[in-house]
């Protein structure tokens, strides 16, 4: 189908009129940072602390940040439960030999009017293939974790799940370190 002079001319001046008006809106502001409440903040550290447990290859720290009955991979047909189940499959993942995992979080979330107990808390994953023949160093992927305050007024993770990583550059490992917070960006 061709268009006439006239329709031709009537899409220019439509697609011209909508660039400038485009050009003159202002830019979408970036959107605000989360802010948590002091509850959300506690157990923005404990996730941090949970990842320090890997880091520093501390099984026994790693496993008393898991609740007793958590269920790890928990969007799996198979998910591991229990605690201690969950701690004998990640002893290479905790010992570090073969890949290191990081991880931070980038938002914990409370329910309103809930009882207080149950958080849920997410962010990036990073994994570094620690053979130095590896063809594709870095992984980066993301976590979800369902938290639960225990009676003794600690929190462990209930329920945890994750992205399956994608091939990540060294550029895009090092903005993964660069944008970890040490400090909760609280309210």
């Amino acid at each position: 189908m061709r268009l006439s002079a006239v329709s031709r001319l009537s899409a220019i001046v439509l697609v011209g009129a909508s660039a400038a008006a485009a050009a003159q809106s202002p830019p979408k502001p970036e959107p605000a940072p989360a802010r948590m409440s002091a509850t959300e903040c506690q157990v923005w550290a404990r996730e941090l602390s949970f990842a320090q447990s890997v880091a520093d290859h501390d099984a026994t720290a790693f496993a008393s940040h898991i609740e007793t009955d958590a269920a790890f991979g928990a969007s799996q047909p198979q998910p591991t439960r229990g605690r201690d189940e969950i701690a004998k499959r990640w002893t290479g993942i905790v010992e570090g030999k073969r890949f290191k995992l990081s991880w931070y979080p980038t938002r914990t979330t409370m329910g309103a009017g809930s009882a207080g107990d149950v958080a849920w808390s997410s962010g990036p994953s990073l994994f570094e293939d620690l053979d130095p023949r590896a063809t594709q160093r870095f992984r980066i992927g993301a976590f979800h974790s369902v938290w639960h305050r225990g009676a003794d007024g600690v929190w462990r993770v209930l329920f945890d799940d994750g992205v399956d990583p994608r091939p990540a550059t060294e550029a895009e490992a090092v903005a993964f370190r660069e944008g970890r917070q040490t400090t909760c960006p609280q309210a």
